[in-house]
């Protein structure tokens, strides 16, 4: 469901000018050359690097990156002065700019040749200055992008090119996407709503709702072959409930199961939707909430957020992008009940049914028991502990009006070593930065809403280059978060969005 990545570029663009004559020049597109073919080979960086010819004018620098706004497969362009490129030729071209971009502030030398070094080489190798030369032309017109600075041989530099590289693919994949409701949101919750024109002008993706009995009419479609294949498939993938297998009390429910997930798939891809929500207060037609259904789909690449919530389905959906391949998984979260005990104060985290087994510690139980809310049938569901002592962070997106504000909060993953028999859901269990407690107060001062993407892979200064790509604010809590400056952040960036 999710494009692989290494279907992805970035364009590496060099700048230079005439000046320096035939022969430096060649010597600029070598050396672009050698350092691309590095970076392609680089473990961290998940994406194509594409050399572009050096560019030496108002117009190459124009029509280079016209090219890169309409390609395709173009995710961001990588810039890198390996001479003195006067700033004024890139204004044409980074006016119409509208893929994200990364300054790589590097030279191609890493050691200074003190015993050989002469005009000729201090001609060639300007980067000291030429990128900031460039620099100041980027920030002159108010344009967002990534700098980089270091050698770009080094492992730090070239795993910051591959963070931002899974930053641009979020973003890409977030151009043109389509998010189904089936629903409106939960009747009178305040964070879950929002300016879907807003979204849509603001992030590229648009939000519509189609009634339930749209997707009834797709389930009900489903042929018994292919429910009973689904049902195999539970039965190798996962430890079943008794009463859920083959002359079971629950055999019908698991039937169902399968039947809505089928159907829910097949709505999703025929209707080229890369995410969605549902609401328990609108079920018309289904026998049961979508439970395993969702949990699976998820699995496979899908966007989701329960009650309408379409800004954090769009939210989980880019977090599954930029994360492909790495250690670890990205899901829909809630924060649901705290452990108070001053010695070790943490955070439940669950929801309902629908938590991902992308984060399961071990072989998911699918299990059936009653749901209090919604009032209908018993639904199928996925139930297991998410892993621990891991780094992790919750991310949340809210609308406030006037701007968007992605609020990322890094946390530490717990493992959980208490029975919960009574709990028959998905559960993880963290510890916020700093602690629980001013984490608690700074997330609630700053509108945080409650739910979330949970993310094992992705870091907090990706998803602040995600935020800035999108022009929008972000606001870490992390190890060093202090109330006073934490308000003071605040007080400020009211003052700017407004």
């Amino acid at each position: 469901m999710l494009t692989p990545l290494n279907t992805k570029e970035v364009w590496f663009i060099t700048g230079s000018q005439h000046l320096y004559g035939p022969e430096t020049l060649a010597q600029v597109a070598e050396h672009s050359q050698k350092m691309v073919a590095e970076l392609e080979k680089s473990s961290f960086i998940p994406v194509k690097v594409i050399v572009k010819p050096t560019v030496k004018t108002t117009e190459e620098i124009f029509e280079t990156i016209a090219a890169a706004n309409h390609a395709e497969n173009c995710i961001g362009v990588i810039t890198w002065m390996h001479t003195f490129s006067p700033a004024k030729m890139w204004i044409r071209g980074l006016k119409i700019l509208q893929k994200p971009l990364l300054h790589l502030h590097t030279q191609f030398n890493r050691d200074i040749p003190w015993s050989t070094m002469d005009m000729d080489f201090m001609n060639l190798n300007q980067a000291a200055h030429g990128d900031r030369e460039f620099g100041f032309m980027v920030s002159r017109l108010r344009k967002n992008r990534k700098v980089v600075v270091g050698h770009w041989s080094e492992e730090r530099v070239q795993k910051q090119i591959g963070d931002w590289s899974r930053v641009a693919a979020g973003w890409d994949d977030w151009q043109g996407a389509k998010f189904a409701r089936f629903g409106d949101n939960m009747r009178f919750v305040a964070v879950t709503d929002g300016d879907k024109v807003e979204a849509e002008t603001q992030f590229g993706f648009s939000v519509n709702t189609w009634g339930i009995g749209d997707l009834v009419g797709v389930i009900n479609s489903v042929s018994e072959g292919e429910i009973k294949s689904l049902m195999e498939e539970y039965e190798s993938s996962y430890h079943m409930a008794a009463s859920l297998l083959e002359g079971g009390a629950n055999r019908s429910s698991l039937h169902t199961a399968a039947k809505i997930e089928l159907g829910l798939e097949k709505f999703l891809k025929d209707g080229g939707f890369k995410g969605f929500s549902d609401t328990f207060e609108d079920l018309h037609g289904l026998e049961q909430l979508p439970g395993i259904a969702v949990q699976r789909l998820m699995q496979k690449g899908y966007g989701f957020a329960g009650e309408g919530d379409w800004k954090t389905a769009a939210l989980v959906r880019a977090m599954k992008t930029m994360g492909q391949g790495l250690e670890g998984g990205n899901a829909f979260m809630e924060d649901y009940t705290y452990h108070l005990d001053p010695s070790n104060p943490s955070i439940l985290g669950s929801h309902m049914l629908e938590v991902d087994p992308v984060l399961a510690a071990g072989k998911p139980s699918c299990e059936i028991h009653p749901l209090g809310i919604g009032g209908k049938a018993d639904p199928v569901r996925l139930v297991f502990n998410s892993r621990g002592n891991i780094d992790s962070l919750n991310a949340a997106l809210m609308d406030f009006g006037n701007h968007f504000r992605l609020l990322i909060n890094k946390t530490r993953a717990l493992e959980i070593t208490e029975e919960l028999p009574k709990l028959p859901v998905a559960r993880v269990l963290w510890k916020p930065l700093p602690d629980l407690y001013t984490a608690a107060e700074a997330w609630i001062l700053a509108g945080g809403a409650h739910h979330t993407c949970y993310s094992e892979n992705i870091s907090a200064e990706q998803l602040e280059d995600f935020a800035e790509i999108a022009g929008i604010e972000s606001l870490v809590i992390d190890e060093d978060t202090r109330m006073r400056d934490f308000k003071n952040t605040l007080r400020w960036n009211e003052m700017y969005y407004r």
